[in-house]
């Protein structure tokens, strides 16, 4: 390997050697070139004793580490990534092992970043771009993330996840679901609901029991909602009354500009790899009961990685 800050290049050493070689004092050789004395005897051992090949870079890698992570530890490790399909933080939790030495195995072993992979098959799919500019509100309740999530409707006896595309029960004309969602932007505590529609009565209706629930964790008033331009949104009386009957101001994201409602959108693909398509379901019953089980799991038990612990904790550290 090269070293960016390396004072000599192997051409560098070469010429080292051979003047000192020719007869020249070591350290006179050594100051021409920028480097101490004992590094210039350090080269010239190495190339008496290895020739050309002790003047080529070596890696800083010790030769023993009596702390390295055992094969049977990383394995474990490895198995647990297949099983559970999750980032660090709950590999760690599952296995004993602390989230960095976790990521270190996983990178390692060149396991692909979780969001580049089906979220059925755990397969690698395609890449994924990120933002290095972040945002958070100073305390529960300051703003509200609002959307909605369309999901086609799983016909009876399952669709082409469960029989593949060939021998898929057809669902056609069957509709969709709309998955509300609304999540606090401090704690990143969730709440959701499925609808027929994404009407402005529907939202304003999530609205209000999402606020209703958010008080019995703790976070006694909403003071400001974000959403994107969407007409239920914008132009519908009914949701804007809702607002203002939870004693909030309503705000809407830059049009075009989906990554500024970023935690509604990131939690709505969590209940897509999590919840929607996590498993394979064999009717929209059963895909729609199994939501409320995941949503407790995701506000109590869940670790969230971009606060560190779980939602509920953040609304009541104590």
């Amino acid at each position: 390997m090269s070293y960016a800050n390396a004072r000599l290049t192997v051409h560098g050493r070469e010429l080292l050697v051979e003047r000192i070689l020719a007869g020249r004092p070591a350290a006179h050789v050594a100051k021409e070139l920028g480097v101490s004395r004992q590094c210039a005897y350090r080269w010239l051992r190495r190339y008496r004793s290895e020739g050309s090949a002790g003047l080529q870079d070596r890696s800083s890698r010790p030769f023993h580490t009596p702390s390295k992570t055992s094969a049977q530890l990383e394995e474990k490790v490895l198995r647990s990534r297949r099983a559970l399909r999750a980032g660090p933080a709950r590999i760690a939790a599952a296995t004993g092992v602390s989230a960095r030495t976790v990521s270190r195995i996983l990178r390692r072993h060149g396991v692909p970043p979780r969001p580049w992979c089906d979220p059925l098959t755990g397969n690698l799919i395609r890449a994924s771009r990120a933002t290095v500019r972040r945002y958070e509100r100073a305390h529960p309740g300051d703003l509200v993330h609002i959307d909605v999530k369309k999901l086609g409707r799983i016909p009876d006896g399952g669709g082409w996840r469960a029989h593949g595309r060939r021998e898929a029960v057809r669902g056609r004309g069957i509709g969709y679901d709309y998955v509300h969602a609304v999540i606090d932007d401090h704690s990143r505590l969730a709440y959701a609901e499925i609808h027929a529609d994404e009407k402005g009565t529907t939202a304003a209706g999530v609205l209000r029991r999402a606020a209703a629930f958010f008080a019995t964790q703790g976070i006694a008033r909403i003071e400001r909602v974000l959403s994107d331009n969407a007409f239920a949104y914008r132009n519908s009386a009914v949701f804007k009354q809702a607002v203002a009957d939870i004693g909030a101001e309503q705000r809407f994201i830059k049009p075009h500009c989906p990554w500024t409602n970023g935690k509604v959108e990131r939690l709505n693909r969590t209940l897509q790899t999590e919840w929607a398509y996590r498993q394979i379901f064999t009717s929209n019953t059963e895909r729609a009961a199994a939501l409320a089980p995941w949503l407790h799991y995701y506000n109590n038990e869940r670790i969230h990685t971009g606060i560190g612990t779980t939602p509920i904790n953040r609304v009541s550290p104590t």
